[in-house]
């Protein structure tokens, strides 16, 4: 293939840290000179790449705003014998932007400031950003190609429409499109109907790490204008993904003479630096679990370590949740970074004690045993006078919890290790935590996985570690907090089989109590096929748990986001609300 009808372009899908100037400044000026020395004639890099996205409210501080601009020049220097296109903040007459720099020869030919600002669910850009008002082309080699960020892409009849019907053939995007089940399927079908709608290329280059309860997976690719992914970069790591295109295969256009176009020339480039051929390894596909486990894994390893951590710290109960935790925390860190402590109290059986016990020696995992009982007991001591005539409740119950709270936390201070909670969705989602207890700690990295999503994610791990890394009466027996004699999770909640389906509909989707009624839940087990009545108590009792429960939520640490809607940055409630609809 002759060197002239190829469109060599570089996809640079990096790691950024929101704040990390120099950290972030080094992996661009890096992927440059990676893709220099591969002859590519265009790079792209994520959305706000050079200060980390989401900044948040950093962007109203103006020294944040100066040493973006001042790190994007020092990009701009480093900048030759390629076109960048970098994302950073511009500002002008007051406003910040969302923007693009196009770079070439040391110089900013052009910036483009995005239009379309989202602002639903985990974005708020509207808060800090102006939209931009329009867009020009760029003309490379014969090739018009024009420049968008993210939200632009995905508003059907928006700025992607406008450039092709200017005469662009191919489209540059830059994004930071989060994680969460599913994305992928969503984001492909978005860009495979704007490619073949308008008739053009297009290179979507994502973000990947994790930046606090967000995880970026990457799978930057290349489309034809036919839909179809011609190339695609690995999920959930850094990749430089180069492609090619041949020239004669980009569909050809009339450029609208009301459009800025800008030239740039680098014929002479081509003449003088002939392209290598490419040798790239397509990425794996990954399933559902193998998706949600790696998100999990990098959203966990990039918090505890752009947070300055090394080691982390967790208590280990026997059960499912905090055996699911302990295993992503060891792929993430590393075994020798993972400790686990067992907490026992009487109420806990010697099957918990054994099962915590071999998962921690299944994972040589440091771990310790730290007996509750008499702080348990000296606890009660103090109290009975002041509890007198009262019966056993919660407030026992709850003491355990707040004791392996304290005693964890002792182990941050003293060590500077990073305690892990191990509570899930369902759990979180009506309340079924103690505050101050097992609540306590610095990350949720299970916070946002429903409890049957946990046992899926569970099986996963042992199929991929091809061992019961997690002993097999872990997922046999029946969930329980064991806080007092024979107690059961069952003796609280719906029934999970119920539960998270609820949660589902109630807090992802939105669907009133009425509409939730209706669904089928014929699968659970305590619900007749066809009998409504069987399980509408379940549906009111659920619902009215998630929303006494807000001001428990409110006070969590946070949590990897993994569905359509997490709490927290997705769902903002107010916890002082009369509203209930189930009560009514």
């Amino acid at each position: 293939m002759k060197t002239k009808n190829i469109l060599r372009l570089g996809m640079a899908q990096i790691n950024t840290c929101v704040g990390d100037f120099s950290g972030n400044t080094r992996k661009i000026i890096s992927a440059i000179d990676q893709a220099r020395k591969a002859s590519c004639d265009i790079i792209t890099f994520p959305e706000l790449s050079i200060c980390g996205y989401p900044p948040e409210d950093l962007l109203f501080k103006d020294s944040f705003i100066q040493e973006n601009l001042r790190r994007l020049d020092e990009i701009r220097k480093r900048t030759t014998q390629l076109v960048a296109i970098v994302g950073f903040v511009d500002k002008s007459k007051g406003q910040l932007f969302n923007s693009a720099a196009i770079i070439y020869e040391q110089k900013i030919i052009d910036i483009y400031h995005k239009i379309h600002l989202p602002n639903y669910g985990v974005f708020d850009e509207k808060r800090y950003f102006t939209g931009g008002k329009g867009f020009s082309l760029y003309e490379l080699s014969g090739i018009r190609f024009g420049v968008n960020i993210c939200e632009d892409i995905w508003i059907e009849d928006g700025v992607i429409a406008a450039q092709a019907k200017s005469g662009a053939s191919l489209i540059l995007t830059i994004n930071a499109s989060p994680y969460h089940m599913g994305k992928i399927r969503l984001r492909q079908r978005v860009l495979k109907e704007q490619a073949r709608k308008n008739r053009v290329f297009v290179l979507y280059t994502n973000l990947v790490g994790g930046q606090d309860e967000l995880v970026f997976d990457g799978r930057s690719m290349l489309l034809t204008d036919k839909g179809r992914v011609a190339s695609s970069a690995f999920a959930f790591k850094e990749d430089l993904r180069i492609v090619d295109i041949e020239k004669n295969k980009l569909p050809k256009k009339q450029r609208a003479k009301r459009v800025r176009l800008v030239s740039i020339d680098i014929e002479k480039r081509e003449e003088g630096f002939p392209k290598p051929p490419l040798i790239s390894t397509q990425p794996p596909k990954l399933m559902p679990m193998e998706e949600v486990f790696s998100a999990l894994v990098l959203g966990t390893q990039d918090y505890v370590h752009k947070n300055g951590f090394q080691k982390v710290v967790l208590g280990l109960s026997g059960g499912i949740d905090s055996s699911l935790v302990a295993v992503i925390a060891a792929e993430a860190l590393g075994k020798e970074n993972v400790a686990g402590v067992l907490l026992p109290s009487k109420f806990n059986s010697r099957e918990s004690l054994d099962d915590a016990a071999a998962l921690a020696n299944n994972l040589r995992i440091e771990h310790r045993i730290i007996p509750i009982q008499e702080i348990f007991q000296m606890y009660l001591k103090i109290l009975k006078p002041h509890f007198s005539g009262r019966p056993w409740n919660v407030a026992e119950e709850n003491l355990q919890a707040r004791i392996r709270g304290n005693i964890l936390m002792a182990f941050s201070n003293k060590f500077g290790w990073l305690v892990l909670t191990t509570g899930n969705k369902s759990e979180m989602s009506v309340g079924y935590a103690t505050l101050y207890g097992d609540m306590a700690g610095g990350f949720a990295v299970i916070k946002d996985v429903p409890k049957t999503i946990v046992y899926k994610l569970a099986e996963f791990y042992n199929c991929k570690a091809m061992s019961e890394v997690i002993p097999r009466r872990v997922f046999k027996k029946a969930p329980t907090a064991e806080l007092k004699e024979n107690q059961k999770d069952a003796d609280t909640l719906p029934e999970y089989a119920i539960l998270d389906p609820v949660l589902k509909y109630y807090v992802e989707q939105d669907l009133s109590v009425s509409e939730i009624i209706k669904k089928d839940f014929s699968k659970a087990p305590r619900c007749r096929r066809g009998d409504r009545q069987s399980h509408k108590g379940e549906v009111l009792r659920a619902v009215l748990m998630v929303d006494k429960s807000e001001y428990k939520r409110r006070q969590s640490p946070p949590g990897i986001k993994i569905t359509p809607r997490a709490f927290g940055r997705d769902r903002r409630m107010p916890i002082t609300n009369r509203f209930n609809e189930a009560a009514g």
